[in-house]
């Protein structure tokens, strides 16, 4: 069992004005005079401290955090590791680029992505600083190892907001609408979605290699490029056997398969990565949400022949492995391992779906409970149908925020709702999230 952090944050929720409370409002009118309007706030709450799953807003209302900033905060909110490890490298030094005068956090962080990435062969690493940096230089790094141009993706797919990244990604509002043109070369093809369309992973796979083989060319192809269980796309889990399928062909057709694990990875799904649900062993992979613990840091990970092949000074960055990052990547991989996270993560599945199915059986607006570890998600449908109820979850996500539970909506249809707790979270704390979710649901259902 993990507990939660003690501290004068507390560790229950606890709503003292409505939410948002007049502080947050105020600063909310500060931020429309100064801050883009094109960027949103899902929950306009202003945060003043976090510690384990609680975020304390300036208000003083007390916000069970299921949402973990989207992933990031795999570990929890100022967790000592963490905070101790930073503050050490603030007072040392801050920056320096790697690519200047290098320094041993580095080394040792991709040492760790070498250990807890899939496979057993030699690898190497490069370090970014967002997850569309990792996206896009895999990308790179495919296409120049293989002579090839071709970066075949899928449905649903979520890879980032960069000009290449949007290309990658699949849906349009908001992430491409007006902001092209994009890269070519890009190819999308079926995603593996047993809710959607009842297919074996088998025959989900041979669908989409027939696909590419008819469309792209198995020897133009550079790269596959996936989310073992895709993220913004709506936590959608192929069936068994079709990621396994995908590998092979890459492998037997001088592809190469880049795993985009940037939302999944770092324990999520009650593995180190949901690749390795299967056996999965992909050729690169990328990370970055949960790796730093909330601190800018991305990763590129690969077999070492692939990875070394690029010439020199043909990846950087100037922040990328920024010191500060990389000692917070260090002290978050030596907490997952210290509070055997992968093991929590299991736990907090249990308790998630257990408690979600048995609601499924009363709520006709769930068409289905899915997901690995602690990242489950609901699909809301018009009741009776497999329509997407993109409404109710707006609705659910509304009565969750005034209750002071974070929940989030996903999916290219809007209609999904995920749950993403810090794995530190406890089980009181996890029944009470989750008692409000059941709340939410029911008065949309």
């Amino acid at each position: 069992m993990v507990s939660s952090i003690e501290s004068s944050v507390g560790t229950e929720r606890k709503v003292v004005t409505e939410i948002p409370g007049p502080k947050s409002q105020a600063l909310h009118e500060r931020r429309k005079l100064s801050v883009s309007a094109g960027l949103t706030n899902g929950f306009p709450i202003y945060i003043e401290r976090g510690e384990g799953a609680i975020l304390l807003d300036v208000d003083g209302n007390h916000i069970l955090d299921l949402g973990s900033g989207i992933a990031v905060t795999t570990i929890g909110h100022a967790v000592p590791e963490l905070v101790d490890a930073v503050s050490a490298q603030v007072a040392a030094f801050t920056h320096t680029c790697f690519m200047v005068t290098p320094y041993e956090s580095y080394i040792a962080v991709c040492e760790e992505l070498a250990a807890v990435t899939p496979g057993t062969h030699a690898k190497t690493s490069a370090l970014f600083n967002s997850g569309s940096e990792a996206v896009e230089n895999a990308v790179k790094i495919a296409r120049l190892a293989t002579g090839r141009q071709a970066i075949v993706v899928f449905d649903h797919a979520y890879h980032g907001r960069t000009n290449l990244t949007m290309a990658l990604t699949a849906k349009n509002m908001p992430y491409k609408d007006r902001f092209g043109p994009f890269a070519p070369e890009i190819y999308r093809v079926p995603m593996s979605y047993p809710f959607i369309d009842g297919l074996s992973g088998a025959d989900a796979a041979a669908r989409a290699i027939k696909m590419i083989e008819t469309q792209v060319g198995a020897n133009n192809v550079a790269a596959l490029l996936i989310e073992p269980i895709q993220g913004e796309g709506g936590f959608i889990v192929p069936a068994e056997g079709f990621l396994p399928a995908l590998s092979e062909w890459t492998t037997q057709n001088g592809a190469l398969f880049i795993a985009d694990e940037i939302q999944s990875g770092f324990c999520r799904t009650g593995d180190w990565f949901a690749v390795d649900h299967e056996g999965v062993i992909p050729d690169i992979v990328t990370t970055a949400k949960g790796l730093a613990g909330g601190m800018p840091l991305a990763a590129v990970t690969g077999r070492a022949e692939i990875m070394n092949a690029v010439h020199e000074g043909g990846l950087g960055g100037t922040y990328g492995g920024n010191p500060v990052a990389a000692v917070a990547a260090l002290a978050t991989i030596k907490t997952m391992r210290n509070r055997n996270l992968v093991g929590r993560a299991r736990e907090l599945e249990k308790i998630m779906l257990t408690s979600l199915k048995s609601l499924q059986q009363d709520v006709a607006i769930i068409g289905e409970v899915r997901g690995r570890g602690a990242m489950i998600a609901i699909e809301l449908v018009q009741p009776g149908t497999k329509t997407p109820n993109a409404a109710a979850a707006k609705s659910i996500v509304s009565y969750c925020n005034k209750n002071g539970v974070i929940a989030l909506a996903c999916g290219t249809y809007g209609n999904v709702i995920r749950l993403l707790p810090p794995l530190v979270i406890t089980d009181e704390q996890l029944n009470d999230g989750l008692s409000v979710l059941v709340a939410a649901v029911r008065a949309a259902g």
